[in-house]
C-alpha cells in the first residue's frame, strides 16, 4: 500500500482539537486497513521546540519545520495563535504549503493560510466566529461560513474541531476507500461522516431566537411537529396574529421566513431519521411532513445537493465490528 505523509504544523496557542481529531483519524485508517503505514503522521513546529496549546497542554513535534520534507498532505491547524502569528511561519507557509500534494486547515488555520496568500482565489471556509474576519481581512478569499469544509482543488478547510475530524474522514475516503473511513468513524465513536455541505448548526442554532414568547413557542412547535400542518395561516394561529403579520415579525425576529424555517426544520428531522432508522423512504417522507417521497427529494437535493436515498447510502453507518475485529486494534 502507498505510504502518505501526513505534516501537522504546531504553533504555540494552538487549539490542540484541530491537532489530535485529524491525527487520530489518519493513525486510525492505518489500524482499519491493517497497514500500519498507510500514513506516515509527523507534527514540526518553526524551530522544533515544544508548543502550548490554548488548553494548556505541551505538544513535543517530532520535528522543526525547515527540516520537514514536502508533504501528501499538510494540515494547518486553528486556535488563538492564528491571531498576530510568528511572521516566520507566515514565511514558511508561503514557500512550501503550495508545494504539498493536499493542503487542509482546519478551523482558523485558514487565516494562516490566507496571509501567507495559498487561499485568493480560492473557496474556503473556517470557524463561524472568524468567518466575517477572514473575509474582511482578504477579500481575494471567497469565503464561504456556512459548510462544516470545503474543497477546492486540492486545498480544503473546514470549520473547526469536531469538523477538522469529519474533513479528515473524508480524506481517508478518498486515499482508502469508504469501509476505511467508516471503520475509523465507528472506532472513535463518531456516528457518520457528515457531508461537507452541512451547516456548521442545526436550523435552531442558524436562526436567531425570536424576542417575543409567542412567536418562540412557535419555534418550539414546529420542531417537535415537523409532520404537523405547518402552514403560515396554522402558525400564525397558534401566535395569535394576522397571518401577514406572523410572516413579517418571524421573518424580522428569526433571520427566515416561517416557510424556509420549517423546510429546514423537515429536512434536519428527515435526516436523522435517514441516519438513524430503517425506515422506508416514503414513511420517512410522511412523518416528516413532505406527503410524497418526491417532494421530500426536491427539499433534499435544494437544502442538501442530494437525494434522500443517495443521502442514506453515503451517509448512514455501517453495522458493528464483531468483537474479535474491534479488538484487534
Amino acid at each position: 500500500m502507498t505510504e502518505r505523509s501526513v505534516l501537522v504544523v504546531l504553533f504555540d496557542e494552538v487549539q490542540s482539537l484541530d491537532v489530535t481529531g485529524p491525527v487520530e483519524v489518519f493513525n486510525g485508517a492505518g489500524l482499519a486497513t491493517g497497514d500500519r503505514g498507510a500514513y506516515r503522521i509527523r507534527t514540526a513546529s518553526l524551530d522544533g521546540a515544544p508548543v502550548r496549546t490554548s488548553s494548556g497542554l505541551t505538544l513535543v513535534p517530532d520535528l522543526a519545520l525547515t527540516e520537514a520534507s514536502d508533504p501528501h498532505t499538510l494540515v494547518v491547524p486553528g486556535g488563538n495563535g492564528t491571531r498576530g502569528p510568528d511572521p516566520l511561519l507566515i514565511a514558511w507557509l508561503r514557500e512550501r504549503a503550495p508545494r504539498a500534494g493536499r493542503l487542509v486547515s482546519i478551523c482558523t488555520g485558514a487565516l494562516l493560510l490566507a496571509a501567507a496568500g495559498v487561499l485568493d482565489g480560492r473557496r474556503a471556509t473556517t470557524h463561524w466566529s472568524a468567518a466575517r474576519l477572514l473575509a474582511t481581512d482578504y477579500p481575494a478569499v471567497e469565503v464561504d461560513p456556512d459548510p462544516i469544509f470545503v474543497r477546492d482543488g486540492k486545498i480544503a478547510t473546514s470549520a473547526g474541531v469536531t469538523s477538522g475530524i469529519d474533513l479528515a474522514l473524508a480524506l481517508v475516503e478518498e486515499d482508502l476507500g469508504r469501509e476505511a473511513a467508516l471503520t475509523v468513524a465507528r472506532h472513535l465513536v463518531v456516528f457518520l461522516r457528515r457531508p461537507g455541505n452541512q451547516a456548521q448548526f442545526s436550523v435552531q442554532l442558524a436562526a436567531q431566537t425570536a424576542q417575543r414568547e409567542p412567536l418562540r413557542d412557535v419555534q418550539s412547535w414546529i420542531s417537535d411537529h415537523p409532520g404537523g400542518d405547518l402552514s403560515v395561516e396554522t402558525l400564525a394561529a397558534r401566535a395569535s396574529l394576522s397571518p401577514r403579520h406572523f410572516a413579517r415579525a418571524f421573518r424580522a425576529e428569526t433571520g427566515m421566513t416561517p416557510g424556509r424555517y420549517v423546510e429546514r426544520v423537515r429536512v434536519e428531522h428527515a435526516r436523522r431519521l435517514l441516519e438513524e432508522s430503517a425506515d422506508g423512504i416514503e414513511e420517512i417522507s410522511r412523518v416528516c411532513g413532505y406527503g410524497t417521497p418526491e417532494a421530500m427529494r426536491r427539499a433534499f437535493t435544494r437544502v442538501l445537493g442530494t437525494a434522500p436515498a443517495e443521502y442514506r447510502r453515503r451517509f448512514r453507518p455501517g453495522p458493528a465490528l464483531a468483537p474479535a475485529a474491534a479488538a484487534t486494534h
